[in-house]
């Protein structure tokens, strides 16, 4: 699955982050056993209470394994006019021990009736055993007592009969809408089942590793079409009207991957290399945004089957567009959904940026058909296997299938984004548990997906391309249609070899192909299983510092930490708590090899085979960790940098710039410093690392601008002009270049624009003005659409006719770049009709309310609107809004730890501790202080405020969590 970015979280920039906490550790045994069935013959008090009273079987979140599912023969009837759906099903079950009932999960089902059919009852048509159905909500299971005993190693039917309300939102069985050009409203019925909420539309063992097959059929009427993971097979007619589609038996595979639609969409289809059948659904008036889709998606399938080594196991892949949709995309075996934005390609408005996007999500999600579905994690704990593969292999899949995308460079920001979340206090190890829905879901975050992926690229970049390429397709073929966690991934690493070619110590490798340097390198004997789970249990990242004396190189590992400082009380503590083996990669000014080592303790000292001016660790930003360095060490890189940067790598450039930065926001390096650093990007030509450098001006303009610190803010924009004006002016208004090059363009002008640069100002007023005057029929260069938009919404005038616009758009990549331009306005109603239509739901829609938000709360004149709103309807956005966002925030456990305290006790801590460091920080703004001093204040003061980030997740919580229900905890 993709979350955008990769499932939405209600994230508002109010001057200061929220982050989430990691929550402790719920130990829950999920393995049945006969003393638990005596026990609950003895004390059933000791067990939940159903909803008609009696006690529940069973107490645990996690289902028992006495019985496991071998097949579901599943019948769905969707009514797209009643908004509701009848459903049946049998599932054939295997009883492992002797059990008399049997748990499922079901979520809001309205359950008709159980029987229980043996094999017996099928073969002579007998009418089967009815089951007593007990329900209990808080667990999201149903209990089906039978009355007599299971026997152990027997097959059993279990058939019931169901129905439903379509959902509201975007998870199990939901209805979606959208609006034809001429006005009409249509709706389809859509599925979303990842993480837990196959449940929602058919009782089941929702569990990943209760693998089965499924054999699905759906009802419908004739205008629409309906689909499935699997080929339909046949179709029958039958009364009133209906059509009845049959589709083929799944292979095994888990609950969350099952899907189905009913709608009225039209496709483009096209076959691979190995005869797999490709197809790219949309909405009618859509379906011309399909094609580069259906190029990439054959492209890329064709790829993955070739580097794994292993076909893609189903007749047919369908890729679909869906109107509303929560996740990015999401990986269902065969039947592939996306937001519409993640999918459709638009030549005319979508930007290199769109395009950059769509392919990677594509690539995502076809990795997923190998990372995920036909190998997937034991729980949810490791759900980082799945995703941060997923995400790893865009990087694999996009480099060799689209190298003019430059993805390699563009994987460097899927890092920096992870390190951006793992440097705060609130960060969480990769593997981590989680047992509620609440908590799995927050599982899907930047640290399983982003962080996830950086670790294996680091892997990789330690054991070469090949042996890792030969150990992930080990792990591949050994787990096929099952289940793995993470130590089984290290051992494939680790013995994906001929036994002739293994050497102990975790490597594996042909002589012939290894450099001397290499092997002397892997002979020091560091052993996978133990190097990796330093990265994936414990949280954090790592801070290498780097002091050169003479020839000798000083080198000590600490937690890098923003908003924790060193004269904090728990900075030592914290510190005790943390150490990696760290594969650490660097180069010098006397050579250009990539020297090698594994720091595994604290401190460590190198010695450098010749004298050196200056030294780069961590080469093309390949490992997961920052650098400082001591001394005269960042004086030495800024002096080669301005003399000749071109004797660094670029990713190296890249990665300076980064780091500096990160050091600045931990008061571990000063600001002065960075932007030293920074001037020589005048002279530049990488876009990547003028991307990564005026990125972080940027920030650094907008932090001090949303804070009216206007001294500081007007010589920060003459800074930035002063150094980059030539580069701006030089600017095109076009598509043209590679795909850095246009990046680096629309940033380039967005900032112009940003900074009232009058070039770029009466440039995007004039093809505002332009297009206007053509009714919208002006083909506006995509790069430039969104800040020539930005610059028309300015106006009255603008702002209304970019709204008009909005509602009639058929493109989701112009309607993106309309609404961000929307939420630019300084006048404070047009801020407020923005978020009531957004608050509606129907102009825009549900799904892009979040981001609405959070682009209003970055307008400077909007930061106290949005927040403001969010502390006042609060409990209104908890109903309209729960199903996409809070549930990454709230947890019922969590929410029954809150014993005391008021509802508003966290939010006084809140504002007490905001005063308490902005006192601090105005204290440092006097005229005899320099600029780039207070700067670094308020950047430090930004960071701060990160330390503090909990304290607003808990004032969430007492507002927010109901009175614990009774019953067990």
């Amino acid at each position: 699955m993709v979350n955008s970015h990769r499932k939405l979280i209600f994230h508002i920039y109010i001057g200061f982050y929220c982050s989430a906490i990691t929550l402790p550790k719920i130990c829950i045994c999920s393995q049945f056993s006969t003393p638990f069935i005596n026990q609950f013959s003895k004390d059933p008090e000791a067990f939940p209470v159903t909803t008609n009273g009696e006690p529940f079987p069973w107490r645990d979140l996690r289902l028992p394994h006495m019985a496991i599912p071998l097949h579901y023969d599943l019948l769905v009837h969707p009514n797209l006019t009643s908004l509701d759906f009848a459903a049946s099903e049998k599932i054939e079950i295997l009883v492992r021990e002797a059990t008399q009932f049997i748990i499922l999960h079901s979520k809001d089902l309205e359950i008709m009736n159980a029987t229980l059919h043996s094999e017996e009852d099928l073969r002579y048509k007998k009418p089967g055993k009815k089951l007593k159905v007990l329900s209990y909500p808080a667990h999201e299971q149903i209990a089906l007592l039978v009355p007599e005993e299971l026997i152990a190693d027997v097959r059993y039917y279990v058939a019931i009969n169901f129905q439903a309300k379509l959902a509201d939102g975007f998870e199990g069985f939901y209805k979606s809408t959208y609006r034809t050009s001429g006005g009409e409203t249509r709706t389809i019925a859509v599925t979303d089942f990842q993480p837990t909420e196959a449940r929602m539309a058919f009782p089941c063992f929702d569990e990943p590793l209760f693998k089965a097959n499924f054999t699905i059929k759906i009802r419908r009427e004739s205008r629409h079409i309906a689909l499935s993971n699997m080929p339909k097979v046949r179709t029958i007619e039958l009364k009133e009207g209906l059509l009845e589609d049959h589709f083929e038996a799944t292979v095994k595979m888990s609950t969350y991957l099952v899907a189905y639609i009913v709608c009225d969409f039209n496709s483009v289809s096209g076959t691979t290399l190995s005869g797999v059948k490709v197809s790219i659904y949309a909405s009618p008036e859509k379906w011309s945004q399909t094609h580069y889709a259906l190029d990439t998606s054959l492209k890329l399938l064709d790829f993955y089957e070739n580097y794994f080594h292993i076909s893609y196991p189903l007749p047919k892949l369908d890729l679909v567009a869906i109107p509303d949709f929560g996740p990015g995309a999401m990986e269902n075996w065969g039947l592939i959904t996306y937001r519409e934005t993640s999918l459709l390609f638009d030549p005319k408005t979508s930007s290199a940026s769109d395009k950059l996007w769509v392919t990677k999500v594509i690539a995502h999600e076809l990795a997923h058909q190998w990372f995920g579905n036909l190998v997937t994690m034991e729980w949810w704990n490791d759900i980082w296997l799945n995703e941060g593969f997923a995400t790893y292999m865009e990087l694999i899949s996009i480099n060799a299938t689209y190298p003019e995308l430059q993805f390699d460079d563009y994987f460097l920001n899927v890092c920096f984004e992870a390190i951006a979340k793992d440097t705060l206090n609130s960060s969480r190890p990769i593997s981590n548990p989680a047992e509620t829905p609440t908590e799995v879901q927050e599982m899907f975050d930047v640290v399983s997906y982003n962080k996830g992926a950086c670790i294996l690229n680091m892997l990789k970049d330690f054991l070469t391309d090949e042996k890792f390429q030969e150990g992930i397709t080990h792990y591949i073929r050994k787990f096929s249609y099952r289940n793995a966690k993470n130590d089984d991934l290290w051992g494939s690493l680790s013995n994906s070899c001929l036994e002739g070619d293994f050497i102990s110590g975790g490597f594996c490798y042909s002589n012939s192909k290894m450099t001397s340097n290499t092997l002397s390198f892997l002979k020091k004997n560091v052993e996978i299983n133990e190097m990796m789970n330093t990265w994936t249990l414990q949280k954090g990242i790592p801070l290498v510092v780097v002091k050169q004396e003479g020839r000798s190189l000083r080198l000590h590992q600490e937690l890098f930490l923003k908003g924790v400082f060193r004269e904090d009380p728990e900075w030592g503590t914290l510190q005790k708590r943390y150490l990696w083996q760290i594969p650490l990669t660097y180069s010098t000014s006397s050579s250009n090899m990539i020297h090698r080592h594994v720091l595994k303790s604290k401190r460590d000292t190198l010695e450098l085979p010749e004298k050196t001016s200056w030294l780069k660790f961590n080469v093309d930003s390949n490992g997961y960790y920052i650098v400082h360095y001591e001394g005269h060490g960042w004086d030495h890189l800024i002096t080669q940098l301005n003399q000749n940067h071109t004797l660094l790598r670029p990713k190296d450039r890249v990665g300076l710039i980064h780091d500096a930065f990160q050091l600045v926001s931990a008061g571990r390096l000063t600001l002065d410093k960075a932007l030293d650093l920074t001037r020589y990007l005048q002279h530049e030509t990488s876009s990547p690392a003028l991307l990564k450098g005026l990125g972080h001006l940027e920030l650094l303009y907008h932090m001090m601008d949303g804070r009216n610190i206007s001294d500081v803010t007007e010589n920060l924009k003459h800074y930035i002009l002063r150094y980059f004006k030539a580069m701006i002016d030089k600017q095109s208004w076009s598509d043209e270049g590679s795909i850095f090059d246009r990046l680096l363009r629309s940033a380039l002008l967005k900032l112009a624009c940003d900074l009232n640069h009058p070039p770029c100002i009466q440039k995007a007023a004039e093809l505002f003005s332009r297009w206007m005057e053509s009714s919208g029929k002006l083909n506006i260069p995509a790069d430039v659409l969104k800040i020539v938009y930005s610059v028309g919404a300015q106006t009255t005038g603008g702002w209304n006719y970019l709204l008009e616009q909005y509602g009639l758009s058929m493109s989701g990549a112009e309607k993106n770049k309309i609404l961000y331009a929307l939420s630019t306005s300084k006048h404070q109603e047009n801020l407020v009709k923005l978020i009531k239509l957004g608050m509606e739901g129907k102009v825009i829609k549900t799904q892009d309310f979040a981001p609405l938000l959070h682009a209003i709360a970055r307008n400077p004149k909007g930061q106290h609107l949005a927040w403001n709103f969010v502390r006042e309807n609060w409990t209104h956005l908890l109903k309209k809004l729960v199903f996409v966002y809070i549930q990454y925030y709230l947890s019922e456990q969590t929410c029954k730890r809150k014993k005391k305290g008021s509802k508003t006790f966290y939010f006084q801590q809140v504002v007490k501790l905001i005063k308490y460091h902005y006192r601090k920080f105005r204290k440092y703004r006097k005229p005899k202080i320099s600029y780039y001093f207070i700067a670094q204040r308020v950047y430090i003061f930004q960071n701060r405020f990160l330390s503090i980030a909990f304290l607003v997740r808990e004032a969430v919580l007492e507002v927010l969590c109901p009175r614990p229900s009774p019953g067990p905890d």
